[in-house]
């Protein structure tokens, strides 16, 4: 191809440009050879002669098709040079926002300065076994890669992370040890991921400053060696640190600040601990204020102290430590603000002995404060003969006072890093390491110094590695292709540091100054001049004499040589040194002392690099006779050796962090800033090396793909790829060299997958051409037709309108001549009309007044006869009214008179009961107290009556006396006397007059009130009437309001209930997750103890002793129900849990009788309480304050003795419970054989007799008590019946006088009395007939039931044999008995007083129950021996027919075919209950065979869920014997069973889903046949009689519901550990729609590093067969459908998540054709759902946000109503995923557009409204909680057939 071919018109180059360092431009014309300049379009239109170099011929860099810009990896492209490098960074961190860009294998990583959202734990486990270059380039990434090929290859892998100051190195080391930590957690408790992490903060507190480049700039360099152990979890870690910059504890420049821990110790200064540091503000000390402001933006100092307090603490350091450290810094703030003073000589200085921050210092340090004084400001000479202690000047003593103060924090700082390595160093055998190195990048200012110079040298060295690892990886990929290869010239730097630490180099000769006594910069700087002026690395300056210039592989580097001796010298005084040496503290005494051990080496793992000691980079200090140690440069390069053999013996990976900018900007790009640190990071270097040789590499397969279009017709036609491949490369380029054909790829030289792209562009445009010649000729041939036909109708519509005008205007011509004959006849007409309406009028005119004349002489004579008329008729009138007045003055008589009979009538209606009743309707009130006024007046009545009667009497006796004392008078004659009797009687009279006036005011005033009260009654029972319609109205309202309230309130708090439901349901099953974990974990660590202990057994617990605590952590019986008394339980403690499990069988027994005994006392308590009611509403019904009141004394009396009894009855028989407690207690104690013995069972026997008999007599005298009592209320009764004849006769006395109005008025509240107690009594009466009425219906309903029952077992009997007739026949009538006595002993109250009221009948009840009682123990202990006769007669006959039965079964088994379904029903036998009995010994026998060996495949054509029916059998036989024992211990080991075959087979589906299936089922048995009403429902009455008799067995329930929980847990995540794999392959890459997809270049993705050998591409229908196995194996297995639905549920979310992040993850899969593709495989995974009914879990819902995702790859993206779309489409993605996929959208070719960031923008602000997560992916181990709905089976226990396979022949049949 040539250059011609390549620079031709509207080819874009890049040009260079002063501001953005490179421009782009577009040719306008082709380039020849010879052509002086190119003519180029600027892209702001501008046109520009851009001018060349023909001697050089140094055309301008040609830029990248717009395919390949914002590529994943730089070497993706096609041309690689400096400028495609910048574009393509610049484009993916500012329309992308992507901050990692891979550059082959080195990971740039630019500082966006702002937090993002992609460093969860979602995205730690997305990465997580992802091969390196699947997903988008991330430092979790290159962390996964490393971890991987650790894994992998058993070899140790370092991270080497470089850049500058501020550009992220720390934070990116940090994100990568924080992967390390999540992914490979440690397998202990220590928790080292934890330390490992908290050494962070420590380490920034103690070694990070603020800088101008940064807030955050690390000052020292350090390797972190994180150990792990065979199966890769992390043991341990050790730390290395590399140049602490220790000049800054003493000086900072402008807006810089000193390390954290000084300002951050300022900060926490307030604490109360604190006090004694004397410290204050950072601004008031010298070491703290040189940089001016002490504050950095955003930080708060004392908030970030108390984090370093804590990773203190994390790592094991002491208060006490932490303290003295604290101390030491403090005293470092102290030493660096002591006043010096400058004596007059000059030579010498002094200290002010009161100087405050001096004494602090020595107080902190614990020092001698004199001793310190004078050493500060002198020094100590020492030669052969003598020692002279000398002055030092004022600039000397601040030297030495700064040496010391950087000494003293360069020790503490190696100390502080010595014990983090302690406390993360481990005693456990490391297996590999990763190592991550922090380290700073190339630095370069406008005054460089020793540390710059040291750094520089370190970068060279790692650039030196780098350059040869890179070479290395290029060498093993052409290798491995079989490709041939000639040596690439790389630039290799070995000069450059030869130069610095060769023999004589640079470190060597400042070492040399450093030794000569009188040693300067400007002499050191000479011998460089002198020594090294001819090396092409080192140059002079021309204007200085104390500088010199290195030429870095970097840069061109000028250093300034002041202060290079001193610093390193790092000269400390020895006389300082001893003083600190002896200090009273310890700690500050053991950093200046020269024998410390070392911190232990790791030991790196097994390889052929193990034999390579990891120590501490700081050497051991050994002070030499003079005051100094080894140099600072000889440390430096010790260490750096050190650490490059620790690299070279690992496997380097790569990480350049770039500063984008100098202001902290977030996603600002400077071109010039980026170039300078690619350059200086050795980016561009890999670049160059790649493009020397072959960087762009196509798969075989992806390069047939992507370029089929090139390839012609006929050579399609072979099937060998490689073969159309290598023919259509030979005819396309021409040049051998620019490509070779590997083993499994083809290699291209740089610029060549340009020109294929070319090519096929051009091949596109041929066929747009032609394509679109075609449509555009067929689009004419389409216009032209249609113009014709257009034409066409045109004419036909124009000689149609002349034909229709032609025809309007001959019915115009017709319609004008029909007007004018019209208008003619018209005019005709009106003035015929006007002639004839004028003679008409003169005519009626004249008519008119000749009426008019006849009409007036009528007239008069009418007038005459009108007159007369109304003369008559007034007369007619009068007389009428006359007669009519007369009439009704005889009517109105008579209807007066009739009117004073009615009202009489009506008076005395009124006076009527009844009448007054319905005018005082809801006025009972005032009746009562109208009532009791007319007791208090009867009985004033009686007072007066009987004062009257004495009145009387004494009137009578004075009338006596006077008429004596007249007939006196009288015949004593006088007229005195007669004068006197006159004056009397008219006294008398005067008195009876005002009597009566009085007596008729009192009537007036008594008519007036009743009439207003009658007004007043009528008043309120209107205002009654209408409060009440009011009422109903606001009842109706109310109702009405909630009704509708209620509705919604009901819809909301079952969705509240179902989402609390579904959390709880969840956190649960969470907890029962990790409790399974937990436990395996226990396990795991006890198989460890075992292997460890080397012993050959294990202890077993007693047999008798449960263990089911220990392995499922519920109890068997509820500890609250044990009992009610101290000694029981007291004595149950002393004898143990081995004894006291003997007597659990009466005990529950026991417990079970005092659950009935409570129930019949509540029951009895409720009958009473509703006899109260009664008798309460008996009480009420009567009236009050009466003599004929009912005395309620009896009932009570009787109620409390009824309570009383029950409660001595319940109190006797929970004494009983105790005693027979401590009797079976001591029998325990006594004999340890079975509770069943007859001793036992003989004393039970007796204390129950006793107990019996002592309820009997305390019965008795209750009853004796009850007949005296009711024979009192007889009594009583009948007095109160004879009472109301005598009230009534002695109530009134004088009924037979006449009496007036208000006695007629007593004696009708008289009658209203009698009335309600009439009324009183029918109302008692009709009660007592409604629940007679009651009582007869209950026994007729009981007399139904009885004869059905009857019935049912007539119709069994007939069905049983003659013996089992009579049995029958005596249990039911014993049955009948017991009832009948149940019945007598718990009825009404009314039938507990008839029977008190016969004690015959009550002491007939006893002898029944008694004997009832007696006959059924009796038959009891028969049916026992029974039972037991009829075992032993089926063991004997079991084990003689054994053999014969296995023979003849094991015959037939083999004569059957494999895959035929055994026959699982057989023929009931007559005597088998659907029991199981084996003998306690086989139990260990039964769970081997039926769990523990068990394989799903020996019961492939049996009942589904065998195993968990046969179990039930065997737990229903051990109910029916009452042996909970037994139960208690099946049941614990069948669960202990099941768990140890779930961890055998921890990735065995098929056994998974099987023991998933037995357990639902077990416990979906325990359920059905429990007894409880509630899971009946749907049982036959065959199934209801193998229901459990004698244990509640719901705890066991819940445990083997939190036991399927865990199965189903594993279930999902072993079908997760299957589908995980395929799922990205089949989803996102494989083609299930052929020639969709494009390819584009991948870079270094699926190189030989990052994955292994082999094809691991999985196409849709591997997942769905795999999916059908599953759906297979559990309905084989019986699983329940609703659990399935779950399991798909789940399964299917988790596809949708695996698939929605790798989309989130990864740019290449984000285009138009992924969109097609996932949205035919959802399709294809929603008819799989409905083909196999499983449409209805809901695992399409799950699928919506991956949905909704393919959704968005195709839909327009350009305008506003685009937008808009979107957002209303993308309801179930997050923001941050919508604008994640935008920005990911790739074009797969140039025809389609990108997403423009002003369109991202416009999204972002539609959906700021919404309340999205800050999660950028999903979870995808999340796990739904699970349901296990109650499911009963239809088969019968008796009906279940056990196979012989299972070797169960010693399970006997009942």
């Amino acid at each position: 191809m040539s250059v011609g071919e390549l620079y031709s018109q509207c080819t874009r180059v890049w040009i260079p440009d002063p501001d953005e360092v490179w421009r782009s431009a577009e040719l306008t014309k082709d380039y020849k050879d010879g052509d002086k300049s190119l003519q180029l379009r600027l892209e702001d239109e501008t046109i520009l002669d851009y001018p060349i170099d023909v001697q050089r011929n140094q055309l301008p860099f040609l830029r990248n098709p717009d395919i390949l810009v914002g590529e994943n990896d730089l070497t993706a492209l096609s041309y690689l040079h400096e400028p495609a490098v910048l574009h393509n960074l610049k484009v993916r961190f500012l329309e992308s926002n992507h901050i990692y860009t891979y550059c082959g294998i080195v990971l740039v990583a630019i500082n966006p300065y702002e937090q993002l959202p992609i460093y969860g734990q979602d995205v730690i486990y997305a990465y997580s076994g992802q091969n390196m270059g699947d997903m988008d380039p991330h430092i979790f990434a290159v962390a996964e890669e490393a971890y991987k090929q650790m894994a992998r290859d058993e070899k140790n892998q370092s991270i080497i992370v470089s850049g500058e100051s501020g550009a992220g190195k720390t934070v990116s080391a940090k994100y990568a040890m924080r992967y390390f930590a999540t992914v490979g957690g440690s397998a202990s408790e220590a928790n080292i991921e934890e330390k490992v992490l908290a050494s962070s903060p420590i380490m920034e507190a103690i070694g990070n400053a603020k800088t101008t480049r940064n807030d955050n700039s690390s000052r020292f360099g350090k390797y972190i060696q994180i150990g792990f152990d065979k199966r890769y979890h992390i043991i341990g870690a050790n730390m290395r640190t590399y140049l602490l910059e220790k000049s800054r504890v003493v000086f900072q420049a402008d807006d810089e600040r000193n390390y954290h821990i000084f300002y951050q110790l300022c900060a926490a200064a307030g604490l109360p601990e604190f006090k004694e540091l004397a410290l204050t503000s950072a601004e008031d000390f010298f070491y703290t204020s040189q940089g001016g402001d002490t504050s950095i933006e955003g930080v708060d100092d004392a908030e970030d102290f108390e984090k370093t307090r804590q990773a203190f603490t994390l790592l094991g350091v002491k208060e006490s430590h932490q303290m003295s450290i604290f101390k030491i810094i403090a005293s470092i703030l102290h030493l660096g603000s002591v006043a010096i003073q400058a004596e007059r000589d000059g030579d010498s200085c002094s200290i002010s002995p009161q100087d405050e921050h001096l004494s602090n210092f020595c107080q902190l340090l614990g020092v001698e404060h004199s001793q310190m004084e004078h050493w500060l400001c002198h020094r100590k000479l020492v030669t052969t003969s003598e020692t002279y202690v000398k002055t030092m000047s004022l600039q000397q003593v601040i030297n030495a006072r700064n040496a010391l103060a950087k000494h003293i924090y360069a020790q503490l700082f190696g100390w502080i890093v010595e014990h983090i390595n302690k406390a993360l160093h481990t005693s456990l055998k490391q297996h590999s390491f990763i190592g991550v190195l922090d380290i700073y990048g190339f630095e370069t200012f406008e005054v460089n110094s020793f540390e710059q110079f040291c750094i520089n040298y370190a970068n060279e060295k790692l650039q030196q590695q780098f350059n040869s690892h890179v070479f290395k990886l290029e060498q093993e990929e052409y290798m491995k292709e079989q490709i041939p290869w000639t040596l690439i010239d790389f630039y290799d730097n070995q000069p450059c540091i030869d130069l610095i630490e060769a023999k004589l180099g640079i470190l060597d000769l400042l070492d040399e100054e450093c030794k000569v006594p009188k040693g300067t910069d400007q002499n050191w700087a000479q011998k460089l001049y002198d020594r090294h002026s001819s090396s092409q690395h080192f140059q002079k300056p021309r204007m200085s004499n104390t500088a010199f210039i290195i030429v870095h592989f970097a840069d061109k580097v000028e250093y300034l040589s002041d202060g290079f001796l001193e610093k390193n010298r790092d000269t400390v005084y020895e006389e300082q040194i001893n003083i600190l040496k002896a200090s009273k503290f310890p700690l500050v005494a053991d950093l200046f002392h020269d024998d410390k051990d070392p911190v232990p080496a790791t030991t790196p793992g097994k390889g052929s690099f193990s034999k390579i000691n990891v120590r501490s980079a700081r050497p051991p200090m050994k002070v030499s006779n003079k005051e100094h140690k080894k140099t600072v440069g000889h440390q430096f390069r010790t260490s750096l050796h050190l650490l490059m053999e620790t690299l070279n013996a690992t496997t380097p990976h790569y990480v350049r962090c770039i500063k984008p900018n100098d202001e902290k900007l977030p996603f600002h790009f400077d071109p010039k800033r980026a170039v300078q640190q690619l350059r200086a990071c050795g980016v561009l270097e890999t670049i160059r090396i790649s493009a020397a040789g072959y960087p762009s590499r196509w798969a075989y397969h992806d390069f047939f793909n992507r370029y089929r279009v090139l390839v012609k017709k006929r050579e399609l036609a072979n099937t060998d790829k490689k073969a159309i491949c290598r023919s259509v490369l030979e005819n396309l380029i021409k040049d051998p060299d620019k490509f070779q054909f590997g083993r499994t790829k083809i290699f291209f030289r740089a610029g060549q997958v340009a020109y294929l792209e070319k090519l096929r562009a051009d091949k596109f445009r041929t066929a747009t051409i032609m394509i679109q010649k075609t449509v555009r000729g067929w689009l004419q041939k389409v216009k032209y037709r249609r113009l014709k036909g257009a034409t066409l109708t045109l004419q036909r519509y124009c000689r149609g309108y002349l034909a229709r005008r032609l025809a309007e205007h001959l019915r115009r011509t017709r319609a004008a001549v029909v007007l004018q004959k019209h208008y003619r006849m018209q005019r005709a007409r009106q003035a015929y009309q006007r002639v004839r309406r004028a003679a008409v009028v003169i005519q009626a005119f004249t008519r008119a007044m000749f009426v008019r004349r006849t009409y007036r002489q009528v007239l008069m004579e009418h007038k005459a006869t009108t007159i007369q008329k109304h003369v008559r008729g007034w007369m007619a009138r009068r007389h009428f009214r006359r007669l009519r007045d007369a009439a009704i003055v005889i009517q109105c008589a008579f209807r007066m008179l009739k009117a004073r009979r009615e009202l009489k009538a009506l008076r005395i209606e009124a006076r009527s009961a009844e009448h007054l009743k319905r005018l005082n309707v809801g006025m009972e009130n005032k009746v009562v107290q109208l009532q009791r006024k007319i007791d208090e007046q009867n009985k004033e009545f009686k007072t007066l009556s009987e004062q009257l009667s004495v009145t009387t009497s004494t009137y009578t006796m004075e009338v006596e006396r006077l008429k004596k004392e007249l007939v006196h008078y009288q015949q004593s004659p006088g007229e005195d006397t007669s004068l006197r009797l006159q004056e009397e009687v008219e006294s008398l009279r005067t008195e009876l007059q005002r009597a009566h006036s009085e007596r008729k005011i009192l009537e007036d005033t008594h008519s007036r009130e009743k009439d207003e009260l009658r007004k007043r009654v009528a008043d309120l029972e209107q205002e009654n009437a209408l409060l009440k319609d009011e009422k109903e109205q606001l009842n109706n309202q109310i109702l009405c309001q909630s009704k509708d309230e209620f509705a919604q309130n009901s819809v909301k708090e079952n969705l509240l209930m179902k989402r609390e439901l579904e959390e709880e349901r969840s956190r649960y099953q969470n907890l029962v997750k990790e409790y399974s974990q937990l436990e395996q974990r226990y396990d795991n660590l006890r198989d460890e103890m075992t292997i460890i202990k080397q012993t050959p057994g294990h202890r077993r617990n007693p047999s008798n002793q449960s263990s089911l605590e220990s392995d499922s952590n519920y109890p068997s019986i509820s500890t609250s129900e044990i009992g009610d008394t101290e000694d029981a339980l007291q004595q149950v403690e002393e004898i143990g849990l081995e004894k006291a499990a003997m007597d659990m069988t009466v005990f529950l027994k026991l417990q079970k009788r005092v659950r009935e005994l409570e129930q019949e006392r509540k029951k009895l308590q409720v009958q009473l309480e509703k006899r109260e009611q009664q008798d309460s509403k008996k009480v009420q019904a009567e009236p009050p304050q009466t003599d004929i009141d009912l005395d309620p004394d009896a009932d009570l009396a009787y109620n409390s003795l009824k309570r009383q009894e029950l409660e001595s009855e319940n109190k006797k028989l929970k004494n009983d419970l105790n005693e027979l407690r401590k009797a079976v207690a001591d029998q325990a104690t006594q004999n340890n054989s079975s509770h069943g013995s007859p001793d036992s069972y003989s004393l039970l026997l007796n204390q129950l007799k006793l107990a019996h008999e002592e309820l009997e007599v305390r019965k008795e005298e209750v009853l004796i008590l009850r007949t005296q009592i009711v024979s009192a209320d007889q009594r009583r009764l009948a007095s109160r019946n004879a009472e109301p004849n005598i009230n009534a006769r002695s109530s009134w006395p004088n009924s037979e006088k006449h009496v007036d109005q208000e006695d007629a008025i007593e004696a009708y509240h008289g009658v209203c009395q009698t009335n309600r107690l009439l009324e009183a009594q029918l109302q008692a009466q009709s009660l007592e007939h409604e629940e007679e009425v009651e009582r007869l219906k209950a026994q007729l309903e009981a007399l139904k039931e009885e004869m059905d029952k009857q019935q049912q077992t007539f119709c069994q009997t007939l069905l049983l044999s003659p013996e089992a007739q009579v049995e029958f026949g005596i249990q039911q009538e014993i049955s009948r008995l017991t009832n009948e006595n149940l019945t007598v002993t718990k009825g009404t109250p009314a039938d507990a007083r008839e029977m008190e009221d016969s004690p015959c009948l009550m002491r007939a009840c006893r002898l029944v129950s008694r004997g009832s009682k007696d006959l059924k123990e009796l038959v009891e202990k028969l049916e026992k021996n029974e039972r037991k006769l009829k075992k032993q007669l089926k063991i004997y006959m079991k084990k003689a027919q054994d053999l014969e039965a296995a023979q003849a079964l094991a015959h037939s088994e083999r004569k059957r075919h494999e895959l035929n379904r055994q026959v699982t029903v057989q023929r009931k036998e007559k005597d088998f209950q659907g029991m199981l009995e084996y003998h306690k010994e086989d139990e260990a026998l039964l769970i081997r065979n039926l769990v523990t060996d068990l394989k799903p495949q020996m019961l492939s054509g049996t009942v589904p869920c065998l195993p968990a029916y046969i179990l039930y059998m065997c737990i229903r036989h051990a109910d029916y014997t009452n042996d909970d024992l037994k139960v208690h211990s099946l049941l614990t080991s069948t669960i202990n069973g099941i768990k140890k075959v779930l961890k055998k087979h921890n990735d065995d589906f098929e056994m998974t889903s099987f023991w998933l299936s037995n357990t639902c089922r077990l416990l979906h048995c325990l359920k059905q046949y429990s007894g409880d009403e509630g899971f009946m429902t749907q049982n036959t009455a065959k199934q209801n009689e193998h229901c459990l008799k004698n244990f509640d067995l719901t705890e066991y329930r819940q445990v083997l519901s939190d036991l399927s929980i865990q199965i189903y847990q594993q279930l999902i995540k072993i079908a997760e550990g299957v589908l995980q794999p395929m799922i990205v392959s089949a989803m996102l890459e494989n083609e299930s729609i052929q020639g969709l997809s494009g390819v584009k270049p991948t870079g270094y993705r699926k190189r030989s590093s990052s994955m292994a050998d082999g094809d691991n591409s999985y196409c849709l229908e591997a997942i769905i067969r795999q999916m059908n196995a599953f759906h297979t194996v559990m309905c084989d297995q019986g699983l329940d459908p609703e659990i399935i639905l779950q399991v798909f549920k789940q399964l299917f979310y988790m596809i949708n998540a695996v698939t929605l992040n790798n989309l989130l993850l990864r740019k290449d899969v984000c285009s138009w054709s992924t969109g097609m593709q996932l949205r035919y495989n959802i399709s294809q995974l929603e008819e799989w759902l409905r083909g196999r009914n499983l449409h209805q879990s809901g695992a399409v819902q799950t699928m919506e946000p991956l949905i909704q995702a393919a959704q968005l790859l195709q839909l327009k993206k350009k305008t506003q109503e685009d937008a808009e779309a979107i957002c209303s489409l993308c309801t179930s993605l997050s923001t941050q995923q919508i604008v994640k996929i935008l920005n990911l959208y790739t074009p797969l070719n140039e025809f389609e557009e990108r997403v423009t960031v002003a369109f991202i923008r416009t999204i972002q602000a539609q959906l700021q409204e919404r309340n999205d997560p800050q999660q950028l992916l999903l979870d995808a181990k999340h796990m739904f909680p699970v349901l296990f709905p109650f499911n009963p089976s239809s088969l019968t226990m008796d009906s279940i057939h056990i196979p012989a396979c299972l070797n169960l022949e010693f399970l006997n049949e009942v």
